[in-house]
């Protein structure tokens, strides 16, 4: 299903299309105290490209992202970050970098690569990181975060049970939630997007010419709010910004049709990851601004469709792939004008594995 942005250019009515900042030289400069950030690759996938019928196809891939295996390592690193440059400029400038957060700790729900970013970042700059897990999520998850020093909670048959719980661990014992959406009473997620901004500066420094299509993939919508609202800073109306979800999580999409967060309902998809019932309220706000078109699709599509890109070394998860599954959905019917004139830009957002 694909839907026409009613919204383009004016955004939701009592929505701040602006929450997200798009200056990515801070995001930049505070990685940098991460031990191993540097830029990924984005891969110029001309051979696909004249398979499918496109003059120009890229795909910037996030499977080695800090080595967390996921684009989410630069949101919760640089959120975490921001607070570790403003205590030592506070201080004066002289405290070592690993000291500057000693005491303070962060609480998170996790289903997947958030709590991840959130447990490196907090070893990075001596602060504590406590993450609630679901009983869903596989147990060789949890020692992994284990391994960064993290406290780990397992609370509750689902992602919703273990916010829950995290929410009452931080009014019950203090420390600061830090999640990756955004709702009323928290905004953390604001940092986490601009975090996810230099994925997107790394892609369009990285073209000589500006992609028409971007397909970008979405659950509550932090990436696909972030790259948006980068692209029309740097490109202006150009490029054609397709979201894609799971129709089984259609959040955005909704939201979009009926001019408010909704919440979504439908069965729990493969793509893990993206199966977001909710929309985060900063992302939704800028969408509706940034992105021309909404779709979704099936377990089965994704599944099948980005099978292919294994024989471009490029395999990933149903999550990680739903942008070119969206992609060629929408090529396969003839949609979104795409055609031998269209350079595609696609993001990689995470390995093989979706659980």
């Amino acid at each position: 299903m694909i839907i026409s942005n009613p919204w383009y250019g004016k955004g939701l009515p009592d929505f701040d299309p602006s929450g997200v900042s798009v200056a990515v030289d801070a995001p930049l400069r505070l990685l940098q105290h991460c031990p191993v950030a540097q830029a990924t690759p984005l891969a110029n996938c001309s051979d696909l490209a004249k398979r499918l019928g496109l003059a120009g196809l890229h795909v910037k891939d996030e499977r080695t992202r800090m080595r967390l295996g996921s684009f989410k390592a630069l949101g919760a690193a640089y959120a975490i970050a921001k607070q570790a440059d403003a205590k030592r400029t506070a201080s004066g400038g002289d405290m070592p970098w690993e000291d500057t957060l000693k005491g303070e700790v962060f609480v998170t729900a996790s289903a997947g690569n958030h709590g991840l970013s959130v447990a490196a970042g907090a070893r990075i700059f001596g602060a504590k990181a406590v993450i609630f897990l679901s009983e869903s999520v596989p147990g060789d998850f949890a020692d992994r975060l284990r391994s960064f020093g993290a406290e780990v909670v397992i609370s509750g048959k689902t992602y919703e049970d273990s916010m829950s719980a995290a929410l009452d661990r931080v009014k019950n014992q203090g420390g600061q939630i830090l999640s990756d959406t955004t709702w009323p009473e928290c905004y953390t997620g604001v940092d986490i997007m601009e975090g996810y901004l230099v994925m997107a500066a790394e892609a369009f420094d990285a073209i000589d010419t500006p992609p028409t299509h971007l397909f970008l993939q979405a659950g509550v919508g932090g990436l696909a709010a972030a790259v948006a609202a980068y692209a029309r800073q740097r490109y202006g109306d150009a490029p054609r910004i397709i979201v894609v979800e799971p129709d089984a999580a259609p959040a955005l999409m909704q939201a979009v049709e009926k001019g408010r967060v909704v919440t979504a309902s439908g069965d729990v998809s493969i793509m893990g990851r993206l199966d977001c019932k909710e929309a985060s309220e900063v992302a939704l706000a800028g969408l509706a601004a940034h992105a021309n078109d909404f779709m979704t699709i099936s377990d089965a599509d994704c599944t099948h469709l980005i099978a292919e890109l294994e024989d471009y070394d490029l395999a990933t998860s149903p999550s990680g792939g739903a942008g070119y599954a969206g992609m060629r959905l929408a090529m396969d019917q003839g949609l979104l004008d795409l055609n031998d004139q269209s350079r595609v830009l696609l993001f990689l957002s995470e390995g093989p594995i979706d659980a």
